[in-house]
Protein backbone atom coordinates (compact mmCIF):
# COMPACT_ATOMS: atom_id res chain seq x y z
CA UNK A 1 0.00 0.00 0.00
CA UNK A 2 1.38 3.41 -1.02
CA UNK A 3 2.12 5.77 1.91
CA UNK A 4 2.08 9.55 1.61
CA UNK A 5 2.87 12.16 4.26
CA UNK A 6 1.39 15.58 3.56
CA UNK A 7 2.88 18.58 5.35
CA UNK A 8 3.64 22.23 4.53
CA UNK A 9 7.40 21.94 5.08
CA UNK A 10 8.68 18.38 4.57
CA UNK A 11 12.26 19.57 5.03
CA UNK A 12 11.60 20.30 8.72
CA UNK A 13 11.05 16.63 9.50
CA UNK A 14 14.24 14.80 10.36
CA UNK A 15 12.73 11.39 9.71
CA UNK A 16 14.08 8.79 7.33
CA UNK A 17 11.59 6.04 6.61
CA UNK A 18 11.56 3.78 3.58
CA UNK A 19 8.60 3.50 1.21
CA UNK A 20 7.12 6.88 2.19
CA UNK A 21 6.48 9.80 -0.16
CA UNK A 22 6.49 13.34 1.27
CA UNK A 23 4.23 15.93 -0.37
CA UNK A 24 3.06 19.47 0.26
CA UNK A 25 -0.71 20.05 0.52
CA UNK A 26 -0.63 21.90 -2.78
CA UNK A 27 1.04 18.98 -4.56
CA UNK A 28 -1.37 16.44 -3.10
CA UNK A 29 -4.40 18.52 -4.09
CA UNK A 30 -3.06 19.10 -7.60
CA UNK A 31 -1.99 15.52 -8.29
CA UNK A 32 -4.84 14.31 -10.49
CA UNK A 33 -3.13 10.96 -11.03
CA UNK A 34 -3.53 10.21 -7.33
CA UNK A 35 -7.28 10.70 -7.62
CA UNK A 36 -7.57 7.40 -9.44
CA UNK A 37 -5.07 5.49 -7.28
CA UNK A 38 -6.44 3.09 -4.68
CA UNK A 39 -4.70 1.42 -1.72
CA UNK A 40 -3.15 4.68 -0.51
CA UNK A 41 -2.55 5.69 3.10
CA UNK A 42 -2.24 9.41 3.78
CA UNK A 43 -0.68 10.88 6.92
CA UNK A 44 -2.00 14.44 7.21
CA UNK A 45 0.59 16.50 9.11
CA UNK A 46 -0.70 19.91 8.10
CA UNK A 47 -0.34 22.77 10.56
CA UNK A 48 -4.06 23.01 11.32
CA UNK A 49 -7.23 20.94 10.93
CA UNK A 50 -9.63 23.81 11.53
CA UNK A 51 -12.84 23.69 9.52
CA UNK A 52 -12.20 24.72 5.89
CA UNK A 53 -8.45 25.00 6.51
CA UNK A 54 -5.98 23.39 4.13
CA UNK A 55 -5.45 20.52 6.57
CA UNK A 56 -9.20 19.94 6.77
CA UNK A 57 -9.48 19.70 2.99
CA UNK A 58 -6.57 17.26 2.75
CA UNK A 59 -8.44 14.76 4.95
CA UNK A 60 -11.72 15.45 3.16
CA UNK A 61 -10.21 15.04 -0.31
CA UNK A 62 -8.27 11.93 0.71
CA UNK A 63 -11.52 10.27 1.78
CA UNK A 64 -13.21 11.35 -1.44
CA UNK A 65 -10.38 9.69 -3.37
CA UNK A 66 -10.84 6.48 -1.41
CA UNK A 67 -7.54 6.88 0.46
CA UNK A 68 -7.14 5.89 4.12
CA UNK A 69 -6.23 9.06 5.95
CA UNK A 70 -5.09 9.97 9.46
CA UNK A 71 -6.81 11.94 10.90
CA UNK A 72 -10.13 11.20 9.23
CA UNK A 73 -12.60 14.02 8.67
CA UNK A 74 -14.95 12.53 11.26
CA UNK A 75 -12.12 12.58 13.82
CA UNK A 76 -11.39 16.22 13.00
CA UNK A 77 -15.08 17.07 13.48
CA UNK A 78 -15.25 15.08 16.73
CA UNK A 79 -13.02 17.66 18.40
CA UNK A 80 -15.84 20.20 18.06
CA UNK A 81 -17.92 18.14 20.52
CA UNK A 82 -15.94 18.02 23.74
CA UNK A 83 -18.95 16.68 25.65
CA UNK A 84 -18.99 13.52 23.52
CA UNK A 85 -15.23 13.11 23.93
CA UNK A 86 -15.55 13.28 27.70
CA UNK A 87 -18.37 10.74 27.56
CA UNK A 88 -16.24 8.34 25.48
CA UNK A 89 -13.37 8.47 27.99
CA UNK A 90 -15.69 7.49 30.85
CA UNK A 91 -15.36 3.89 29.67
CA UNK A 92 -11.67 4.09 30.65
CA UNK A 93 -12.02 5.98 33.92
CA UNK A 94 -10.19 3.32 35.95
CA UNK A 95 -7.10 3.56 33.75
CA UNK A 96 -7.10 7.38 33.88
CA UNK A 97 -7.40 7.42 37.68
CA UNK A 98 -4.64 4.84 38.00
CA UNK A 99 -2.17 6.70 35.78
CA UNK A 100 -2.78 10.11 37.37
CA UNK A 101 -3.14 8.92 40.97
CA UNK A 102 0.41 9.91 41.97
CA UNK A 103 0.21 13.42 40.54
CA UNK A 104 0.39 16.12 43.18
CA UNK A 105 -0.77 18.99 40.97
CA UNK A 106 -4.44 19.61 40.18
CA UNK A 107 -3.97 20.19 36.46
CA UNK A 108 -2.01 18.01 34.04
CA UNK A 109 -1.38 18.60 30.34
CA UNK A 110 -0.42 15.60 28.23
CA UNK A 111 1.17 16.10 24.82
CA UNK A 112 0.80 13.04 22.60
CA UNK A 113 2.72 12.30 19.41
CA UNK A 114 1.23 9.31 17.54
CA UNK A 115 0.34 7.79 20.89
CA UNK A 116 3.80 8.42 22.40
CA UNK A 117 4.45 10.73 25.37
CA UNK A 118 7.83 12.07 26.51
CA UNK A 119 6.76 11.51 30.12
CA UNK A 120 6.72 7.71 30.23
CA UNK A 121 4.47 7.68 33.31
CA UNK A 122 1.70 9.06 31.07
CA UNK A 123 2.23 6.60 28.22
CA UNK A 124 -0.91 4.53 28.94
CA UNK A 125 -3.06 7.66 28.74
CA UNK A 126 -1.27 8.67 25.54
CA UNK A 127 -1.99 5.34 23.87
CA UNK A 128 -5.60 5.39 25.09
CA UNK A 129 -6.40 8.86 23.72
CA UNK A 130 -4.59 8.24 20.45
CA UNK A 131 -6.56 5.02 19.95
CA UNK A 132 -9.83 6.79 20.73
CA UNK A 133 -9.12 9.86 18.57
CA UNK A 134 -6.42 8.97 16.11
CA UNK A 135 -4.84 12.28 15.28
CA UNK A 136 -1.05 12.72 14.93
CA UNK A 137 -0.61 15.37 17.62
CA UNK A 138 -2.91 15.73 20.60
CA UNK A 139 -2.97 17.83 23.73
CA UNK A 140 -5.11 16.60 26.63
CA UNK A 141 -5.86 18.59 29.77
CA UNK A 142 -6.92 16.81 32.95
CA UNK A 143 -8.14 18.57 36.10
CA UNK A 144 -8.64 17.10 39.54
CA UNK A 145 -11.68 17.82 41.69
CA UNK A 146 -13.03 14.80 43.50
CA UNK A 147 -11.24 12.72 40.87
CA UNK A 148 -9.34 13.29 37.63
CA UNK A 149 -11.49 14.39 34.68
CA UNK A 150 -10.66 15.15 31.07
CA UNK A 151 -11.26 18.86 30.61
CA UNK A 152 -10.21 19.18 26.98
CA UNK A 153 -8.73 17.17 24.11
CA UNK A 154 -7.70 18.74 20.84
CA UNK A 155 -5.11 18.54 18.09
CA UNK A 156 -2.52 21.26 18.39
CA UNK A 157 -1.02 23.49 15.75
CA UNK A 158 2.41 22.48 14.49
CA UNK A 159 3.43 26.13 14.68
CA UNK A 160 3.37 25.75 18.45
CA UNK A 161 6.05 23.03 18.46
CA UNK A 162 9.43 23.94 19.88
CA UNK A 163 12.62 22.57 18.29
CA UNK A 164 12.83 19.80 20.91
CA UNK A 165 9.13 19.00 20.45
CA UNK A 166 9.65 18.70 16.70
CA UNK A 167 12.58 16.34 17.24
CA UNK A 168 10.43 14.12 19.48
CA UNK A 169 7.57 14.33 16.99
CA UNK A 170 9.93 13.18 14.23
CA UNK A 171 11.11 10.27 16.36
CA UNK A 172 7.53 9.31 17.21
CA UNK A 173 6.55 9.47 13.55
CA UNK A 174 9.45 7.16 12.68
CA UNK A 175 8.49 4.65 15.39
CA UNK A 176 4.85 4.78 14.32
CA UNK A 177 5.64 4.19 10.67
CA UNK A 178 8.12 1.42 11.41
CA UNK A 179 5.46 -0.31 13.45
CA UNK A 180 3.20 -0.19 10.41
CA UNK A 181 5.95 -1.68 8.25
CA UNK A 182 6.20 -4.77 10.45
CA UNK A 183 2.48 -5.39 10.16
CA UNK A 184 2.57 -4.84 6.44
CA UNK A 185 5.41 -7.33 5.96
CA UNK A 186 3.75 -9.99 8.09
CA UNK A 187 0.47 -9.76 6.21
CA UNK A 188 1.72 -9.01 2.72
CA UNK A 189 -0.04 -12.04 1.21
CA UNK A 190 -3.50 -10.65 2.02
CA UNK A 191 -5.42 -7.84 0.39
CA UNK A 192 -7.96 -6.82 3.05
CA UNK A 193 -7.83 -6.21 6.80
CA UNK A 194 -10.43 -7.48 9.28
CA UNK A 195 -10.80 -6.58 12.96
CA UNK A 196 -12.60 -9.04 15.23
CA UNK A 197 -13.65 -7.25 18.39
CA UNK A 198 -13.90 -9.16 21.67
CA UNK A 199 -14.01 -8.39 25.38
CA UNK A 200 -11.91 -10.53 27.76
CA UNK A 201 -14.24 -9.39 30.56
CA UNK A 202 -17.53 -10.32 28.84
CA UNK A 203 -19.19 -12.89 31.16
CA UNK A 204 -21.19 -14.38 28.28
CA UNK A 205 -19.43 -13.53 25.01
CA UNK A 206 -21.21 -14.37 21.75
CA UNK A 207 -18.32 -16.64 20.76
CA UNK A 208 -15.88 -18.70 22.85
CA UNK A 209 -12.11 -18.56 22.13
CA UNK A 210 -12.19 -21.70 19.98
CA UNK A 211 -14.96 -20.25 17.81
CA UNK A 212 -12.98 -17.01 17.46
CA UNK A 213 -10.04 -19.02 16.13
CA UNK A 214 -12.36 -20.72 13.63
CA UNK A 215 -13.52 -17.28 12.47
CA UNK A 216 -9.86 -16.25 12.06
CA UNK A 217 -9.09 -19.31 9.93
CA UNK A 218 -12.17 -18.73 7.80
CA UNK A 219 -11.19 -15.07 7.37
CA UNK A 220 -7.69 -15.96 6.23
CA UNK A 221 -9.13 -18.48 3.76
CA UNK A 222 -11.19 -15.80 1.96
CA UNK A 223 -8.39 -13.22 1.92
CA UNK A 224 -8.43 -11.25 5.18
CA UNK A 225 -5.55 -10.26 7.41
CA UNK A 226 -7.16 -10.62 10.83
CA UNK A 227 -6.45 -8.81 14.08
CA UNK A 228 -8.22 -9.33 17.40
CA UNK A 229 -9.06 -5.95 18.95
CA UNK A 230 -10.71 -4.68 22.15
CA UNK A 231 -12.39 -1.47 23.24
CA UNK A 232 -8.93 0.12 23.65
CA UNK A 233 -8.38 0.07 19.87
CA UNK A 234 -10.99 2.62 18.80
CA UNK A 235 -8.50 4.74 16.89
CA UNK A 236 -7.21 1.79 14.87
CA UNK A 237 -10.52 1.25 13.08
CA UNK A 238 -9.49 3.30 10.05
CA UNK A 239 -6.71 0.76 9.37
CA UNK A 240 -9.26 -1.98 8.59
CA UNK A 241 -11.67 -2.81 5.81
CA UNK A 242 -14.15 -4.76 7.95
CA UNK A 243 -15.22 -5.06 11.59
CA UNK A 244 -16.81 -8.15 13.16
CA UNK A 245 -18.07 -7.51 16.70
CA UNK A 246 -18.05 -10.59 18.93
CA UNK A 247 -18.90 -8.77 22.15
CA UNK A 248 -22.30 -8.23 23.75
CA UNK A 249 -23.68 -5.08 22.14
CA UNK A 250 -25.80 -2.23 23.44
CA UNK A 251 -26.60 1.30 22.34
CA UNK A 252 -25.28 3.10 25.42
CA UNK A 253 -22.00 1.23 25.11
CA UNK A 254 -18.63 1.32 23.41
CA UNK A 255 -19.71 -1.44 20.98
CA UNK A 256 -22.21 0.95 19.41
CA UNK A 257 -19.59 3.69 19.09
CA UNK A 258 -17.27 1.21 17.38
CA UNK A 259 -20.01 0.07 15.00
CA UNK A 260 -21.03 3.65 14.20
CA UNK A 261 -17.44 4.78 13.65
CA UNK A 262 -16.65 1.78 11.44
CA UNK A 263 -19.83 2.20 9.40
CA UNK A 264 -19.21 5.93 8.90
CA UNK A 265 -15.65 5.17 7.79
CA UNK A 266 -16.98 2.83 5.10
CA UNK A 267 -16.03 -0.49 6.66
CA UNK A 268 -18.13 -3.62 6.23
CA UNK A 269 -19.62 -4.14 9.69
CA UNK A 270 -21.27 -6.91 11.69
CA UNK A 271 -23.06 -5.76 13.81
CA UNK A 272 -23.91 -2.55 11.99
CA UNK A 273 -25.16 0.34 14.17
CA UNK A 274 -28.68 0.26 12.72
CA UNK A 275 -29.07 -3.41 13.66
CA UNK A 276 -27.79 -2.72 17.18
CA UNK A 277 -30.30 0.11 17.58
CA UNK A 278 -33.19 -2.04 16.43
CA UNK A 279 -32.33 -5.38 18.05
CA UNK A 280 -31.39 -4.11 21.50
CA UNK A 281 -34.78 -2.49 22.07
CA UNK A 282 -37.56 -4.95 22.80
CA UNK A 283 -40.27 -2.29 22.56
CA UNK A 284 -39.17 -1.43 19.03
CA UNK A 285 -38.93 -5.10 18.03
CA UNK A 286 -42.41 -5.86 19.35
CA UNK A 287 -43.98 -2.96 17.45
CA UNK A 288 -42.00 -3.82 14.28
CA UNK A 289 -43.18 -7.43 14.28
CA UNK A 290 -46.81 -6.53 14.93
CA UNK A 291 -46.79 -3.90 12.18
CA UNK A 292 -45.52 -6.50 9.69
CA UNK A 293 -47.85 -9.36 10.68
CA UNK A 294 -45.18 -11.47 12.38
CA UNK A 295 -46.67 -13.45 15.27
CA UNK A 296 -45.45 -12.43 18.74
CA UNK A 297 -46.75 -13.16 22.25
CA UNK A 298 -49.62 -10.96 23.44
CA UNK A 299 -48.14 -7.80 24.86
CA UNK A 300 -48.71 -4.41 26.47
CA UNK A 301 -46.49 -1.33 26.73
CA UNK A 302 -46.42 0.47 30.08
CA UNK A 303 -45.22 4.04 30.57
CA UNK A 304 -43.62 5.49 33.64
CA UNK A 305 -46.13 8.36 33.71
CA UNK A 306 -49.22 6.12 33.61
CA UNK A 307 -51.36 6.53 36.69
CA UNK A 308 -52.96 3.10 36.33
CA UNK A 309 -51.47 -0.17 35.19
CA UNK A 310 -53.46 -1.58 32.27
CA UNK A 311 -52.75 -5.22 31.39
CA UNK A 312 -54.97 -5.08 28.34
CA UNK A 313 -55.60 -8.61 27.07
CA UNK A 314 -52.97 -10.14 29.36
CA UNK A 315 -53.54 -12.37 32.38
CA UNK A 316 -51.12 -13.31 35.12
CA UNK A 317 -48.49 -14.61 35.12
CA UNK A 318 -46.79 -12.13 32.76
CA UNK A 319 -43.23 -11.48 31.75
CA UNK A 320 -41.94 -7.94 32.28
CA UNK A 321 -38.93 -6.70 30.30
CA UNK A 322 -36.82 -3.58 30.15
CA UNK A 323 -36.29 -2.48 26.52
CA UNK A 324 -32.54 -3.13 26.32
CA UNK A 325 -31.93 -6.23 28.43
CA UNK A 326 -29.82 -9.09 27.07
CA UNK A 327 -29.09 -12.71 27.94
CA UNK A 328 -32.21 -12.87 30.15
CA UNK A 329 -31.12 -9.85 32.22
CA UNK A 330 -33.83 -7.26 32.80
CA UNK A 331 -36.51 -9.93 32.37
CA UNK A 332 -38.77 -10.98 35.25
CA UNK A 333 -41.88 -13.12 35.63
CA UNK A 334 -44.59 -11.82 37.97
CA UNK A 335 -47.76 -13.59 39.08
CA UNK A 336 -49.71 -10.89 40.91
CA UNK A 337 -50.42 -7.17 40.69
CA UNK A 338 -48.40 -6.66 43.87
CA UNK A 339 -45.33 -8.33 42.34
CA UNK A 340 -45.80 -6.33 39.16
CA UNK A 341 -46.00 -3.04 41.08
CA UNK A 342 -42.75 -3.79 42.91
CA UNK A 343 -40.96 -4.77 39.71
CA UNK A 344 -42.22 -1.72 37.81
CA UNK A 345 -40.88 0.55 40.53
CA UNK A 346 -37.45 -1.01 40.11
CA UNK A 347 -37.42 -0.97 36.30
CA UNK A 348 -38.78 2.59 36.02
CA UNK A 349 -35.66 3.87 37.78
CA UNK A 350 -33.74 3.39 34.54
CA UNK A 351 -36.35 3.45 31.76
CA UNK A 352 -39.57 5.28 30.87
CA UNK A 353 -41.08 2.28 29.08
CA UNK A 354 -41.36 -1.43 29.82
CA UNK A 355 -43.04 -4.21 27.91
CA UNK A 356 -45.29 -6.90 29.30
CA UNK A 357 -45.68 -10.18 27.43
CA UNK A 358 -47.82 -13.20 28.02
CA UNK A 359 -46.01 -16.07 29.70
CA UNK A 360 -45.58 -18.92 27.21
CA UNK A 361 -44.00 -21.90 29.01
CA UNK A 362 -42.13 -24.22 26.64
CA UNK A 363 -39.48 -26.89 27.08
CA UNK A 364 -37.12 -25.04 24.74
CA UNK A 365 -36.81 -21.99 22.47
CA UNK A 366 -35.85 -22.25 18.83
CA UNK A 367 -32.92 -20.15 17.65
CA UNK A 368 -32.43 -19.69 13.92
CA UNK A 369 -29.22 -18.02 12.77
CA UNK A 370 -29.90 -15.85 9.71
CA UNK A 371 -27.21 -14.24 7.56
CA UNK A 372 -28.12 -11.94 4.66
CA UNK A 373 -31.66 -13.30 4.64
CA UNK A 374 -30.63 -16.98 4.63
CA UNK A 375 -30.71 -19.43 7.58
CA UNK A 376 -27.25 -20.79 8.46
CA UNK A 377 -27.99 -22.83 11.61
CA UNK A 378 -30.83 -23.94 13.88
CA UNK A 379 -30.60 -24.70 17.60
CA UNK A 380 -32.88 -25.73 20.42
CA UNK A 381 -32.10 -23.87 23.65
CA UNK A 382 -33.56 -25.66 26.64
CA UNK A 383 -34.58 -23.92 29.85
CA UNK A 384 -32.16 -23.89 32.76
CA UNK A 385 -32.96 -26.66 35.26
CA UNK A 386 -35.96 -25.81 37.43
CA UNK A 387 -36.17 -22.36 35.81
CA UNK A 388 -38.43 -20.78 33.21
CA UNK A 389 -35.61 -19.14 31.21
CA UNK A 390 -32.68 -20.41 29.16
CA UNK A 391 -30.28 -18.44 31.37
CA UNK A 392 -30.63 -18.09 35.12
CA UNK A 393 -28.55 -15.37 36.74
CA UNK A 394 -27.67 -15.66 40.39
CA UNK A 395 -28.46 -12.75 42.68
CA UNK A 396 -26.19 -9.80 42.03
CA UNK A 397 -25.27 -11.17 38.60
CA UNK A 398 -22.26 -13.02 40.07
CA UNK A 399 -22.92 -16.32 38.32
CA UNK A 400 -25.02 -17.94 35.66
CA UNK A 401 -26.64 -21.29 34.95
CA UNK A 402 -27.74 -22.29 31.47
CA UNK A 403 -29.86 -25.00 29.92
CA UNK A 404 -28.36 -27.29 27.32
CA UNK A 405 -28.37 -26.48 23.61
CA UNK A 406 -28.78 -28.86 20.68
CA UNK A 407 -28.01 -27.99 17.08
CA UNK A 408 -30.58 -29.33 14.61
CA UNK A 409 -30.19 -30.07 10.91
CA UNK A 410 -31.99 -27.40 8.88
CA UNK A 411 -33.33 -30.11 6.60
CA UNK A 412 -35.23 -31.66 9.52
CA UNK A 413 -36.93 -28.55 10.95
CA UNK A 414 -40.36 -27.28 9.86
CA UNK A 415 -40.36 -24.89 6.90
CA UNK A 416 -42.69 -22.58 8.80
CA UNK A 417 -40.02 -22.08 11.46
CA UNK A 418 -37.40 -21.02 8.92
CA UNK A 419 -39.85 -18.81 7.04
CA UNK A 420 -40.83 -17.00 10.25
CA UNK A 421 -37.19 -16.48 11.23
CA UNK A 422 -36.16 -15.15 7.83
CA UNK A 423 -39.11 -12.76 7.65
CA UNK A 424 -38.31 -11.36 11.10
CA UNK A 425 -34.61 -10.98 10.33
CA UNK A 426 -35.23 -9.21 7.01
CA UNK A 427 -37.24 -6.56 8.87
CA UNK A 428 -34.00 -5.63 10.66
CA UNK A 429 -31.53 -5.78 7.81
CA UNK A 430 -29.22 -8.09 5.86
CA UNK A 431 -26.64 -8.79 8.58
CA UNK A 432 -26.16 -11.66 11.02
CA UNK A 433 -29.06 -12.28 13.41
CA UNK A 434 -30.32 -14.89 15.82
CA UNK A 435 -34.11 -15.14 15.83
CA UNK A 436 -35.60 -16.59 19.03
CA UNK A 437 -38.92 -18.34 18.48
CA UNK A 438 -41.38 -20.18 20.70
CA UNK A 439 -43.47 -22.96 19.17
CA UNK A 440 -46.97 -23.65 20.45
CA UNK A 441 -48.57 -26.52 18.56
CA UNK A 442 -47.78 -25.64 14.93
CA UNK A 443 -47.62 -21.87 15.38
CA UNK A 444 -44.43 -19.85 15.75
CA UNK A 445 -44.02 -16.71 17.87
CA UNK A 446 -40.98 -14.45 17.56
CA UNK A 447 -39.64 -13.58 21.01
CA UNK A 448 -36.78 -11.38 19.85
CA UNK A 449 -34.15 -10.86 17.15
CA UNK A 450 -30.54 -10.71 18.36
CA UNK A 451 -27.96 -8.71 16.45
CA UNK A 452 -24.97 -10.68 17.81
CA UNK A 453 -26.18 -14.27 18.14
CA UNK A 454 -24.15 -16.86 20.00
CA UNK A 455 -21.84 -18.94 17.81
CA UNK A 456 -19.83 -21.23 20.09
CA UNK A 457 -17.62 -24.11 19.13
CA UNK A 458 -19.37 -27.44 19.57
CA UNK A 459 -22.84 -25.90 19.99
CA UNK A 460 -24.24 -23.81 17.15
CA UNK A 461 -21.67 -25.27 14.73
CA UNK A 462 -22.26 -28.90 15.69
CA UNK A 463 -24.22 -29.68 12.51
CA UNK A 464 -23.02 -27.11 10.00
CA UNK A 465 -19.39 -27.35 11.22
CA UNK A 466 -17.09 -24.77 9.61
CA UNK A 467 -19.82 -23.80 7.16
CA UNK A 468 -21.08 -21.16 9.60
CA UNK A 469 -17.67 -19.47 9.89
CA UNK A 470 -17.06 -19.65 6.16
CA UNK A 471 -20.48 -18.14 5.40
CA UNK A 472 -19.88 -15.14 7.68
CA UNK A 473 -16.45 -14.39 6.25
CA UNK A 474 -17.58 -14.83 2.63
CA UNK A 475 -20.38 -12.36 3.36
CA UNK A 476 -17.94 -9.82 4.83
CA UNK A 477 -15.41 -10.14 2.01
CA UNK A 478 -18.19 -9.64 -0.57
CA UNK A 479 -19.31 -6.48 1.22
CA UNK A 480 -15.73 -5.17 1.19
CA UNK A 481 -15.26 -6.00 -2.48
CA UNK A 482 -18.59 -4.41 -3.42
CA UNK A 483 -17.55 -1.20 -1.69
Amino acid sequence: MKKIIVTEKPEKWQTEVEDVEWMTPQNYLADTQLAGTKNVKVMNLCQSYQYQSLGYYISLLAEARGHKVLPSTSTVMDFRFQGLIKEDTQDFDDLIQQVLSKRMEERVEVTIFFGFTEDLSLSKVGVLLFNLYQSPFLKATFVKKEKWNLQNLKPFNLKDLSASDLNYASLSLKLFLEGKKVVKKHYSRKRYDLAIMISPDDPMPPSDPKAIQKFVKAAEKVGFNTEIITKNDYGKLTQFDALFIRETTNVNHHTFRFARKAYNEGLAVIDDPDSILKCTNKVYLNELMIANQVSVPKSAILRKDQKKVDLGVLDFPVVIKIPDGSFSKGVKKVSTMEELTVQLKEFFQTTDLVILQEFMPTEFDWRVGVLNGEPIYVCKYFMARNHWQIVEWKKGGTGVRQGKADAISMASVPKGLLQTAVKAAKLIGNGLYGVDIKQVDKKYYVIEVNDNPSIDSGIEDKIEKNGIYDAVMKYLIRKVQNK
